[in-house]
């Protein structure tokens, strides 16, 4: 597959694997809700933010969107969007691999550009996340009026699309909802107490012999299919119809056979790429909800409207799955993921993330009634988190460091091993033991977690140790008989000991540090 080069290319595309591990450092005063949070907001630069998110959440995001600086030679008043070319690709690059590992395997990542950088972007996202995982590029109408200083008015932006697997994102995708005008076709002239309704032709194209039979209309009529077509159902699923009050033969009963169909049977339209601002929004749109939230302030250049996030996220997601942003700006995907009923994870690296994103999602919390509030029955309520990037999770020499919690470094082995999120991240532990992964399970001999308070207490692998992960296995894990990898910071068993008990040791910190 051919790639793009450029200057730095190699540095960048490693990029990530140079970034440290950070610790997360809660602020609760710009936290808000109460229960448990269905939304988290970091400040901080965001590759290290999404470093230090991997072994929570690696593989359990449903739906990514970015909205990165386009690279557009102006200067944007809260980020510098003046960067070369060369420069631009080397931010994007690494950003994009660790996004790619946040998505489950049903999940997508949905790109806004325009064509400053956008045909570039494409070839680096087939390299990323691989050619045959590109969906679509969608095209998003974000001007409504004539732009006339230009030789050709500038009218669209695009949002690209891939996903992690083709087929289950096909499978897992929804329908969008019927536009206004499509809608108005479904009429209810006769007060049916169903709704409004349509008629739809009863012929299909071909000659299938179950479904060439004769109807016999109330007037009397024998209706046979027309050429070339035959009836849309067979026999008895018509009479079944027919008994049901769902066949039409029209006003007078003379009419050929058709079906009702009720507007609240219809699933929607499938998604296509041409995304008009009459059903998602323009910028315009998108700079009131912005300016109405900060109080008049209108504080972001291009911002994206709440219903554009709308459409996506109903695409792409269900209520209840996990949506990141990692170019969070103002807050509209976290909005409109809270409103939606959707968990959110934003990021946000300057004084925005707290004047703006953070002051956004209060609002919304309290009810706020702007964007697609309406269209949702949006009356408040949930709760979100806010933290800052902490310290480095690992020195320069490997080591731990102190304020490492046996839950955050057990979500770090975890990933290293399994290349996965803990899904109990959080969470101590009895035991040793954090888990079973495709038949190997799993230990992590770390800070008193077998409740001994010496300086490295509970931190070496001995008889007895092993004997209380074997007991946790077989509670936990009833029949397993798989390998076990265990880190701690010594052993004392035996070579021969570890293979007969298939035992792998790694030894903490450097098996963690350097595996991550």
């Amino acid at each position: 597959m051919p790639t793009l080069d450029w200057a730095t290319r190699d540095a960048d595309m490693a990029a990530a694997d140079r970034v440290p591990y950070r610790l997360l450092d809660d602020v609760p005063t710009l936290s808000a809700g109460e229960g448990d949070p269905s939304g988290l907001l970091v400040q901080g630069d965001n590759l290290e933010a999404l470093k230090a998110l991997l072994p929570f959440y690696g593989g359990r995001v449903r739906c990514i969107y970015i909205d990165p600086p386009y690279n557009t030679r102006s200067a944007f008043e809260h980020y510098d969007d003046n960067l070369e070319h060369a420069k631009w690709l080397g931010m994007i690059v690494p950003r994009l691999q660790l996004l790619r590992e946040f998505l489950s395997e049903d999940g997508s990542i949905w790109v806004s550009i325009d064509d400053n950088e956008g045909h570039y972007l494409k070839v680096v996202m087939d390299e990323v996340f691989g050619r045959r995982n590109f969906v679509v590029s969608n095209v998003w109408q974000k001007r409504y009026s004539r732009e006339n200083r230009s030789a050709i008015g500038d009218a669209h932006e695009f949002v690209l699309t891939y996903c992690r697997d083709t087929q289950a994102f096909k499978d897992g995708r929804n329908k969008v909802p019927f536009t206004r005008q499509q809608a108005e076709v479904y009429k209810n002239p006769n007060d049916d107490p169903r709704g409004r309704w349509r008629l739809i032709a009863m012929t299909a194209q071909g000659y299938r012999p179950n479904q060439m039979y004769s109807i016999e209309g109330p007037d009397g009529t024998i209706h046979t299919p027309p050429a070339g077509r035959c009836w849309s159902t067979t026999e008895d699923k018509f009479l079944a119809m027919k008994k049901a009050g769902r066949i039409f033969f029209g006003k007078s009963g003379k009419g050929a056979p058709s079906v009702i169909r009720y507007l609240d049977e219809v699933e929607g339209n499938t998604p296509w790429t041409w995304w008009p601002h009459e059903d998602v929004g323009h910028t315009d749109e998108a700079k009131k909800e912005v300016a109405i939230l900060s109080g008049g302030d209108e504080p972001f250049t291009t911002p994206k409207p709440e219903r554009l996030l709308q459409r996506i996220l109903h695409i792409a997601t269900d209520p209840g799955d996990l949506v990141l942003d990692s170019f969070l700006g103002s807050g509209t995907t976290a909005a409109v993921a809270h409103k939606m009923g959707r968990r959110w994870i934003g990021i946000e690296m300057g004084d925005q993330a707290r004047t703006h994103a953070a002051a956004r999602m209060v609002k919304v919390i309290d009810g706020e009634q702007g964007g697609i509030s309406k269209d949702v029955g949006w009356q408040g309520g949930g709760t979100f988190r806010f933290a800052t990037l902490g310290a480095e999770a690992f020195d320069g020499s490997g080591r731990i460091n102190p304020d490492v919690t046996w839950p955050d470094l057990a979500a770090h082995v975890w990933f290293a091993e399994t290349r996965s999120a803990r899904t109990e991240h959080g969470t101590q532990n009895a035991g040793p033991l954090i888990g079973v992964h495709e038949g190997g399970a799993v230990a992590l001999l770390w800070n008193g977690v077998l409740k001994d308070r010496s300086a490295s207490g509970g931190n070496v692998l001995v008889h007895p140790t092993l004997r209380l992960i074997r007991e946790d296995i077989a509670r936990r894990y009833p029949g397993h008989d798989g390998p076990l990898t265990i880190y701690g910071a010594a052993t004392r068993l035996s070579p021969a000991t570890l293979k007969a008990e298939r035992i792998t040791f790694k030894q903490t910190p450097y098996a963690v540090a350097h595996r991550l």
